[in-house]
């Protein structure tokens, strides 16, 4: 193994400064079906909100505030979550949809995903894996009124002549051999 390779890491948790604190906790349990699993105060003045949809996590998302910097509302692109299947991305777009949000969905190849910003403009992707590997970076937007089945046709027809398409067992295999001879 290589020097200073000897884990798996794992995506846990973000925090995220937040200018409206009330607003920022409203909207990721009301919208995204986040949990308050804690809340309080740090230094600084500063209150904390913890929060989790997962009984192992104690918090995939942690909200700091309140932030007083007036630029660009983050430094970060985006955050994303997966959903274990299509009625939960589904769901999801109709929660948007009723919040009267914009979003952009975007198939990678690999992933039906939409795109949308909670209401201090940071980025978030929510999404379900496709059965297929495509090397990256892909983007196409994807017809949300597609059924199923027709969504699975339309992404394969789509990508199948990209780099590298294939199913996403072998691609996973493929990097469960690379990784175990590092």
């Amino acid at each position: 193994k290589k020097a200073g390779v000897s884990m798996a890491l794992s995506w846990s948790h973000s925090v995220l400064f937040v200018k409206n604190m009330c607003e920022m906790r409203e909207f990721y349990t009301r919208v995204l079906g986040f949990q308050v699993t804690d809340e309080g105060s740090i230094p600084g003045n500063k209150n904390i909100v913890f929060l989790s949809q997962q009984p192992n996590e104690h918090h995939q998302l942690g909200l700091i505030g309140p932030r007083e910097n007036e630029g660009p509302p983050t430094t970060l692109a985006h955050f994303a979550f997966r959903v274990e299947s299509m009625a939960e991305l589904r769901d999801v777009i109709g929660r948007v949809e009723n919040e009267g949000l914009n979003y952009r969905p975007t198939s990678h190849g690999n992933t039906w995903s939409i795109y949308f910003q909670d209401p201090e403009g940071n980025g978030i992707e929510i999404f379900h894996n496709t059965p297929w590997h495509v090397q990256q970076p892909q983007g196409k937007a994807w017809d949300t009124s597609l059924s199923n089945q027709e969504l699975y046709a339309w992404t394969e027809r789509t990508f199948q002549n990209e780099p590298l398409f294939g199913p996403r067992e072998n691609y996973e295999e493929d990097r469960r051999k690379k990784l175990s001879s590092n």
